[in-house]
């Protein structure tokens, strides 16, 4: 929920300022510009619940902790790249790839009630796929629309 209302709530604040600025809510600047603050939030993650971000991943990974803050990191690199006008659509088509490749994390993550946070299994279990999925089909939506098609 967290990175949802960050994406919109940056959505918002950016196009208002462009607009205020240039009298033009520029809105795929601001949808690129939403979904790197969202990114550099969600990669903040990474690097303070290493622990309760590896209990997402199935136990045959290896390097679990190391795999985390690698995605952490790609993280924020996209959101830098979402920036760079020449670099924008390959980081979209990247950042798409990735936001499929750690859905199936989200899941496992949900079927064994992890709670990032605390690093235990007590966390909300599958009813949280009910949001977790569709935010991830938006995201890979605003990654397409915003940057992609812009």
């Amino acid at each position: 929920m967290k990175p949802l209302i960050v994406l919109l709530v940056v959505f918002g604040i950016s196009c208002l300022s462009c607009y205020l600025i240039e009298h033009d809510a520029r809105i795929y600047l601001s949808g690129r510009i939403a979904m790197a603050v969202m990114l550099l939030f969600t990669s903040l993650g990474h690097f303070k619940f290493p622990k309760g971000m590896a209990m997402m991943l199935p136990d045959f990974m290896p390097a679990k902790v190391a795999m985390v803050y690698v995605t952490g990191f790609i993280e924020i690199v996209a959101a830098i790249g979402l920036l760079i006008p020449s670099t924008q659509y390959l980081t979209a088509i990247l950042l798409i790839t990735f936001f499929i490749f750690i859905l199936p994390s989200n899941i496992y993550g949900a079927i064994k009630r992890v709670n990032l946070e605390k690093a235990t299994y007590d966390g909300p279990g599958l009813s949280y796929l009910w949001f977790r999925v569709p935010l991830q089909v938006l995201f890979i939506w605003w990654a397409w629309y915003f940057a992609l098609m812009h």
